[in-house]
């Protein structure tokens, strides 16, 4: 299995820049007991498993979108049209480009690569042959590095010698191995079609189990974390173990290391967003919102600590000049890798400060027309904003200096109860919240609860939010899945678009025709075919 050549990638890693501390590796090619069997070694381990192993060092990768921050959720935010792109590169052009846009006045403007839908383009790439340019490939194979460095930590945790409170050492080394490991069964079972479940570090299996089981292992591996880290004799020494593990510079602003009861609250959060994002919104039952409402008040806090990384001269998760999502901002439209899709920026309402304070309009951008039929923009992303007091920045350059959450934060919490609210006929309550949202970033627009808005009304707000809140975080793709505007027949009406003769167009129609889940890579099957039994691996959507 592919996935076997990836794991011992991460004892290449080692020190984090900026990391006061070694990762202590001995052997960059081989993971001997040794070193795997002392307490700096696996505090090492665990800090190299995670942080290069699951989000930067693959066999195949580019310089455009290789690490997982910049790579595989750049493909999540191309398809959900939060972003677009006219590069080549494994296929970006084509993942994120819809079947037609109609424009005002009839003008149909098809996808340059048909007869070829996007889902004919993934049937057609998702071979072995096609290496790195299978963009299935990278979130799958990232993520089982992660689920194979956290089995080889939790396997050595019990065995490692330690000093000092040994249980309470080992107990906070379980809980990052089971978070992590939860962490990456959700991105999976909230992607593809299938997965396998594997619990040995170096093991193999065949079997692979359906989506609803990959998210039922995710939620279980969470709780795991949960007891482990309630299992720590000193919630304090538990705090000082994280702190050797995440790297000083990630433990800035709101990230950090956190307590067992900060840990919990994030775990609930999480396993919201798995409920949340993995079934169809008009599937929902009153019972499954109230679950997600449930989770989300037992969830994270507007003070607690939570999952962060930030941009280094060195690039170990995403260089400064990559930002998130792979080189988003640019002094000019189209200047970027990423562009800034026009029906981001439709979401913010007029005399919303957080477009006055990370957008600038300028020239049309139409760049290769050829490529795609919803790429094109007015619209840059600016470096760090244009400095209005309180108003929340979207991307920062220097080094250090933006905080990107990559786990679940305070607002996105706080959207998924409002979104539960108002879906369980509580929408004042729901809306109270959008309001405390914008409030807290600044955006400086009217209120909206108590202004009498009908169900729809209500719901349009939220999601107007929710896509600005969460924005290249790798989620935007699972809310579009969610609410059916992938779907044949559905899309998007009354859209902002561009033409490819730079005409705009403000009523556009875009028929997305997306796939909802990816079929399970080729270049995994390649090398471990499906054993008798297993779920299917290819989703039936044509």
């Amino acid at each position: 299995m592919i996935r076997n050549k990836f794991i011992i990638g991460l004892l290449a890693a080692s020190t984090l820049v900026g990391c006061t501390k070694d990762l202590a590796i001995e052997n960059p090619n081989n993971p001997t007991p040794e070193t795997l069997n002392s307490e700096n070694g696996i505090i090492g381990f665990a800090t190299g498993g995670v942080y290069i192993t699951g989000f930067r060092s693959l066999k195949y990768t580019d310089g455009v979108f290789g690490p997982f921050w910049s790579g595989a959720t750049g493909f999540h935010d191309l398809m959900g049209d939060m972003i677009g792109a006219d590069a080549a590169n494994a296929y970006l052009n084509q993942m994120g480009c819809p079947e037609y846009v109609i424009h005002d006045g009839g003008t149909r403007v098809n996808n340059p690569n048909q007869p070829n839908t996007q889902i004919g383009l993934i049937r057609q790439v998702n071979v072995n042959q096609q290496a790195g340019n299978n963009f299935l490939y990278y979130e799958w194979s990232y993520m089982y590095n992660l689920i194979g460095s956290c089995n080889l930590l939790l396997e050595k945790a019990d065995v490692a010698e330690m000093t000092g409170d040994v249980a309470s050492k080992r107990a906070a080394i379980k809980a990052w191995a089971y978070w992590w490991k939860g962490f990456a069964y959700s991105r999976l079972g909230s992607t593809y079609y299938a997965g396998l479940i594997l619990n040995e570090s170096f093991v193999n299996n065949a079997n692979y189990v359906t989506k609803e089981k990959l998210i039922e292992e995710a939620n279980a591996t969470l709780d795991k974390a949960v007891a482990a880290a309630k299992g720590a004799p000193s919630a304090g020494n538990f705090v000082d173990t994280w702190k050797r593990i995440i790297p000083e510079f990630y433990q800035l602003g709101t990230g950090g290391a956190m307590t067992p009861a900060e840990l919990e609250r994030n775990v609930a959060s999480l396993k919201a967003r798995n409920l949340l994002v993995s079934k169809k919104t008009s599937a929902m039952s009153a019972t499954e919102w109230n679950q997600v409402l449930t989770l989300a008040n037992a969830g994270i806090t507007g003070a607690d600590k939570r999952f962060t990384v930030r941009s280094d001269t060195r690039g170990d998760i995403f260089a400064s000049n990559q930002l998130i999502m792979g080189r988003t901002y640019s002094n000019s439209p189209g200047g970027a890798t990423y562009k800034v899709s026009e029906r981001w920026v439709q979401e913010f309402k007029t005399g919303d400060k957080r477009l006055e304070n990370n957008f600038a309009q300028g020239t049309r951008y139409v760049g290769q027309a050829d490529r795609g039929n919803a790429h094109f923009t007015r619209w840059a992303l600016l470096n760090g904003g244009k400095g209005l007091a309180g108003v929340k920045v979207f991307a920062a350059g220097t080094p250090g200096e933006f905080e990107m959450i990559i786990g679940v934060d305070y607002d996105e919490n706080e959207l998924m109860k409002a979104e539960a609210l108002i879906n369980t006929s509580k929408i004042n309550e729901g809306l109270a919240i959008v309001d405390q949202i914008r409030t807290r970033q600044g955006a400086g627009i009217a209120a909206v609860s108590g202004t009498g808005l009908t169900l729809d009304q209500a719901k349009e707000e939220l999601r107007r939010e929710r896509r600005i809140v969460v924005a290249l975080r790798g989620l935007s793709f699972y809310d579009a899945r969610r609410w059916g505007v992938i779907d044949k027949g559905v899309g998007r009406k009354g859209a902002v678009a561009l033409q490819n003769n730079g005409t705009l167009s403000t009523n556009a129609t875009i028929e997305y025709n997306y796939l909802d889940f990816f079929d399970v890579p080729g270049n995994e099957l390649t090398y471990n075919p499906p054993a008798a039994g297993s779920a299917p691996v290819v989703n039936p959507r044509q």
